[in-house]
């Protein structure tokens, strides 16, 4: 096993009810994860209260609001982020949207410098993204050619200078009993190797 980690697991269901297959997901995954030794923190995005962004200036030059200062402190600090969230009208929920556009903000995830592209504040953290979806994964990556994924993954965390980052596509969750226990295995080894 690699050394232990510091995983920050980023829990992007709006919905805080307990069955629903996210949170199973990352549950599977804490448990790997804190079985290997890792050190392990959760943020449930649907126990936060926080306001959306409405306007540039709030983003550019204003502060985060303090009910997202502690999640802010522990993104810092994780040296392996996990997002794991179900695919709403092709992209993640909104709820999760704006706790992004809250928490990569200048200052926090990136600077603007005076000549040049801006500097990466994230750097050397990796990332892994689990999303779920009614319909079979490669319709998703394929003929929709995942392209929320791809913005999350790129225009998102690669510009605050995550790398690398993975990503777990979990569809046809409503299937069966036997195919998400196979994706439950999936995300306890994926926790052990903090990956």
């Amino acid at each position: 096993m690699s050394a232990a980690k510091k995983i920050l697991l980023i829990q992007g269901h709006p919905d805080p009810a307990p069955e629903r297959f996210c949170r199973k997901l990352a549950a599977a995954y804490a448990d790997g994860a804190r079985e290997a030794g890792h050190e392990f923190r959760a943020i449930d995005i649907a126990t936060l209260d926080f306001p959306l962004l409405r306007e540039r200036a709030a983003w550019e030059k204003g502060l985060a609001p303090a009910a997202l200062r502690p999640a802010l402190d522990a993104i810092a600090c994780a040296d392996h982020l996990v997002f794991v969230f179900p695919l709403w009208l092709g992209d993640m929920p909104a709820l999760l949207k704006g706790f992004l556009e809250q928490a990569m903000r200048p200052g926090t995830a990136f600077r603007y410098r005076d000549k040049g592209m801006p500097e990466k504040l994230l750097k050397g953290k990796s990332a892994r993204i689990v999303v779920t979806m009614g319909m079979p994964a490669p319709i998703y990556e394929w003929f929709f050619r995942a392209h929320s994924l791809k913005s999350l993954e790129r225009n998102i965390l690669g510009f605050v200078g995550v790398s690398p980052v993975r990503r777990s596509v979990v569809g046809m969750v409503e299937g069966s009993d036997e195919h998400r226990r196979k994706w439950l295995a999936k995300l306890r080894r994926l926790g052990a190797q903090a990956r």
